[in-house]
């Protein structure tokens, strides 16, 4: 179970099927964490698009929408997942602002290079992810344009596991689960991936 924190559904409790193998963020995390994004960067989330990568059962998701995001993407491989972000979001009236795209999360962001940009991204990978899966999917986002120049790369990961990157900004450690922050690439900075990211 999650609570969304905030906006139009502030308080609401989502609870998932108990055969759903997942892990939420918790409240306090995420309460943090959209603190950080209120505060620190100058977005208006009502005219932001958002990339939810590893959605989950859309704890993020639907935090975003509930706050007036218009323009949300969840990518979410788990169908039973995936079909519990786009029954939930339905339930709570917005059905047009969430788009949920089933898929693997490394396949979609391969798929749509330079296709769209967000102001926001957002990725909860598994915390038994290999550590170069990581420095992957770092690449691919920032390399592929999929963040605006206004926006920010978010990843949640688990405090013990130190990233280390040029665009790294700052990292915040809520117990086990931190969130690092990342900035997009200058232009001249933007670069194709190589074999090796490629996996």
């Amino acid at each position: 179970m999650y609570r969304i924190i905030s906006g139009k559904w502030k308080s609401k409790r989502i609870a998932a099927p108990k055969n759903f193998e997942v892990r939420p963020t918790t409240d306090f995390a995420k309460e943090a964490l959209f603190s950080i994004i209120e505060n620190r960067y100058n977005l208006d989330l009502a005219s932001s698009s958002v990339l939810d990568l590893f959605a989950g059962i859309g704890s993020i998701s639907l935090e975003f929408a509930s706050r007036g995001c218009n323009d949300v993407n969840s990518v979410e491989l788990n169908a039973k997942h995936s079909g519990f972000i786009h029954a939930t979001a339905a339930e709570l009236e917005m059905p047009m602002q969430v788009k949920v795209h089933r898929g693997d999360v490394f396949e979609f962001l391969k798929k749509n290079r330079n296709r769209k940009s967000y102001e926001i991204v957002v990725a909860d990978p598994p915390f038994d992810m290999e550590e170069k899966k990581y420095d992957e999917l770092i690449s691919l986002v920032l390399n592929n344009d999929y963040v605006k120049g206004n926006g920010v790369f978010i990843l949640e990961h688990q405090s013990r596991m130190k990233l280390q990157h040029p665009n790294l900004l700052d990292t915040r450690k809520y117990g086990n689960v931190s969130f690092s922050f990342f900035k997009p690439n200058e232009d001249d900075d933007k670069v194709e991936d190589d074999d090796r990211d490629q996996g």
